[in-house]
């Protein structure tokens, strides 16, 4: 490819020999037009050239605009490759740059940049959601502004970022309790890390009401077996006396055995989530077993009908499912008053669904317990279920059982009208 200077020379030389047979022929005046006639082609057609590349620069087409000829060819191809390449690490950085973005919005935590001032450069969604930002409308507004939480804003006017701060009752319904840490980065900027501990502190909460409820229900007995103990040792009694002191610490040594029992059950039920085995249960027979223990803890104060409705049987645990379903009967003969009826049913609904439910005449249990039956340790009144030997385990006990079989328990009671309790199996746990 011929140079720009030899180019330029070639030109020249052909001007000034136009120029001389221009002079020779027409004369001086001819020669001086023909040269600056020449002299301006190149000139016209730099400038439409020129005129071409700014076009193409304001519409950003210049990598694909056609080449001219001669020596700006040369320049505009040089021209589109140097804007190809640096479109092509524009595009690179902008790929990149929405990883990150689509990495940062994937994250389960909250994460907002901060500038040296603390004014929001970027966040994401679930920042958002957490202190009810709008990236759009807040970008650059200052977050202490937005945040109004005394504790937050002296976090952030501290400056140290050593320990994560907690900050409780967020959110747009003021449920959540968040992890809040800021991480310096960059030119004085602050990462700010957002992470959701509402179900951690509840259950920090569920731990410490357990370790209490289970303290109070072992310390009642013990120090009953303590009180006693402490008479027979240092009182002279009679053997009839004796023996009845006997006979109330075995009471409360069988209730701390049953509380222990219950909690070992409940323990193994949490620690093991998968589907319970689908060995062949017998109904009748598991019926017939229900009956004998509700007649033996009864000891004939109450009324019992037991109806078997269909000859299906279940697939399960034995052993869970008889330990559910003692529960719900042992429950119902608890809180029946003397007198009073029990109803034990097995069957098949319209649904092809098997329900085992217990109908008592008990007093009835109000609506806003209901929820909350299924918790640990939670009773309706606490003094009359410790005086009918409940360790308030039970229903905890039957809802894992349900879980691990696929089962609902379902509650249906009014006060002063008795209850229902039912389990409801699905089809595929039922055979014949």
């Amino acid at each position: 490819m011929i140079s720009a200077i030899s180019r330029y020379i070639i030109f020249a030389c052909f001007v000034l020999i136009v120029s001389f047979i221009a002079f020779y022929t027409w004369g001086a005046q001819w020669a001086i037009f023909t040269s600056i006639a020449l002299m301006s082609i190149p000139l016209i057609y730099s400038y439409v050239n020129l005129a071409r590349l700014l076009k193409n620069i304001q519409s950003d087409t210049v990598e694909s605009m056609p080449l001219p000829s001669g020596f700006w060819e040369e320049i505009f191809f040089k021209l589109q490759r140097l804007v190809k390449n640096l479109k092509q690490r524009m595009r690179i950085i902008e790929q990149q740059h929405e990883h990150f973005i689509e990495a940062f919005q994937a994250s389960p935590n909250g994460i907002v940049m901060l500038d040296e001032s603390d004014h929001i450069e970027w966040c994401n969604s679930i920042a958002e959601s957490f202190f009810g930002l709008n990236y759009k409308r807040d970008v650059m507004q200052r977050i202490n502004f937005l945040i109004r939480r005394p504790e937050f804003i002296q976090y952030l006017s501290r400056r140290y970022f050593e320990e994560p701060l907690l900050l409780e009752r967020m959110g747009p319904d003021s449920s959540l309790s968040l992890m809040v840490q800021a991480f310096p980065f960059g030119n004085q900027r602050n990462l700010l890390l957002v992470q959701n501990v509402t179900d951690l502190q509840k259950a920090d909460s569920m731990r410490r009401d357990f370790v209490a409820n289970v303290s109070h229900e072992m310390r009642t007995p013990i120090t009953v077996l303590m009180g006693f103990l402490e008479t027979v040792q240092t009182l002279d009694l009679e053997k009839s006396q004796r023996d009845q002191y006997f006979d109330m610490m075995m009471s409360q040594a069988h209730r701390m055995k049953s509380l222990v029992e219950d909690l070992l059950t409940l323990a193994n039920l949490e620690a093991n989530s998968l589907p319970a085995a689908m060995n062949k249960i017998n109904t009748e027979t598991l019926m017939a077993l229900l009956r004998n223990d509700a007649e033996a803890l009864s000891q004939g104060k109450h009324g019992f009908s037991f109806e078997v409705a269909d000859k299906q049987c279940l697939l399960g645990e034995e052993r869970e499912i008889l330990s559910a379903f003692s529960n719900l009967v042992s429950n119902a003969i608890r809180y029946t008053p003397d007198a009073g009826s029990i109803h034990v049913r097995w069957g098949v609904n319209a649904q092809g669904q098997g329900e085992f439910s217990v109908t008592d005449t008990g007093p009835g249990i109000a609506s806003e317990h209901l929820a909350r039956l299924t918790e640990r340790f939670y009773r309706v009144d606490r003094s009359r279920s410790r005086d009918t030997g409940g360790t308030g385990l039970g229903l905890a006990i039957v809802k894992h059982i349900a879980s691990r079989h696929q089962a609902q328990l379902l509650i249906e009671s009014m006060p002063g009208k008795g209850s229902t309790f039912t389990l409801r199996f699905p089809k595929e746990r039922l055979t014949l």
